[in-house]
């Protein structure tokens, strides 16, 4: 489809999209309490009627933009993503272009109404972004005057209004203040009143619960240190029992004890580490379990470290050995 099909179709359906976007802008103004009324910082640099990454936009990518905008209904909003703004980056690239003219042209009305939308709800920064489309698409719009007219004056009045509700909670602030330190004054004089009646009565009473707390934190003392004592010297003989009881572990003599393979990705990189392993080895000499308990870094060298001790091979033993064994992957040492 043509660019100047898109657009006769978009205006077939644009005053359905009209009484949409109004139906929906009325539906926000009765549910939602009026925005607060505030206006563009005046130190803050102006932002571009058109944004500049529309502005950046290929003439093609500005058509399909239009277009995709007008079908979704994105007529003025949001800024930077709507159609008036693809169809003015357009105008600027082809001034000669009368379809973008004419889609400017009924694109207007929706913005001037909107524009008087947010005029209403007290939301000037929108306002004044929307005010500056219809601008640059009409200067001389009829309403424009009106428009920039009710903006001056709103944000005029808004700031009043937020002067003297600063100065009104100032004054407020101010006499709760007073009160709360008439009210504070009255408190600390009757508060130092009844302290000086109980303060020795206090004091005394303190001193006994102190030298009672103290005598019982003693008592408590001395109990724990003799429980303690008990506990060690029957911890120190039930250990001399075990190890007196306990056969001694057969030495663990190695025969072949093969390194682990460096993995590639660790050895290009140069990433070093170590792996602490629990092995088990059999009466026969070979390593029947083994797991990994540290790694440094993790998942880099445990499984190469676990192939490497499941290949190891110790004398035979008399019983089954567990040990643990750490082994040290550096790049200088493959």
């Amino acid at each position: 489809m043509s660019h100047v099909s898109t657009i006769t179709a978009a205006r077939r359906w644009l005053p359905v999209a009209l009484a949409l976007a109004l139906a929906a802008c009325s539906g926000k103004e009765e549910s939602a309490a009026p925005a607060a009324a505030t206006a563009p910082a005046a130190a803050a640099p102006a932002a571009p009627v058109v944004a500049a990454k529309v502005q950046s936009m290929g003439t093609e990518q500005l058509r399909e933009s239009a277009s995709q905008a007008l079908r979704e209904n994105r007529m003025y909003a949001p800024a930077g993503d709507n159609a008036i703004e693809y169809y003015l980056a357009l105008r600027d690239k082809t001034p000669d272009d009368a379809s973008v003219k004419s889609a400017l042209t009924d694109l207007l009305p929706y913005t001037l109404i909107a524009a008087e939308q947010h005029l209403g709800r007290e939301d000037y920064a929108e306002a004044q972004r929307l005010v500056a489309l219809i601008e640059k698409v009409d200067a001389s719009a009829p309403a424009l005057p009106r428009l920039k007219d009710g903006l001056a004056k709103g944000v005029q009045n808004a700031a009043k209004r937020t002067e003297a509700e600063a100065e009104k909670a100032k004054k407020d602030a101010e006499d709760r203040s007073k009160q709360q330190t008439e009210q504070q004054r009255l408190t600390e004089q009757r508060a130092k009143e009844a302290d000086a009646a109980k303060q020795i009565a206090a004091q005394q009473d303190a001193a006994r619960r102190d030298n009672e707390r103290q005598e019982a934190e003693r008592q408590a003392a001395a109990r724990r240190e003799a429980e303690q004592k008990q506990q060690q010297a029957a911890a120190q003989q039930a250990s001399a029992a075990r190890q007196a009881a306990a056969p001694a572990a057969p030495t663990l003599r190695p025969v072949s004890t093969p390194a682990p393979r460096y993995p590639g990705e660790a050895l290009r990189s140069g990433t070093s580490g170590e792996v602490l392993v629990e092995i088990t080895v059999g009466t026969d000499g070979s390593v029947v379990n083994a797991r990994v308990l540290r790694a440094t870094p993790g998942r880099v060298f445990d499984r190469e470290a676990l192939n490497a001790v499941k290949r190891w091979r110790f004398e035979p033993v008399s019983a089954p050995v567990t040990t643990r064994r750490t082994l040290v992957f550096a790049p200088g040492n493959n």
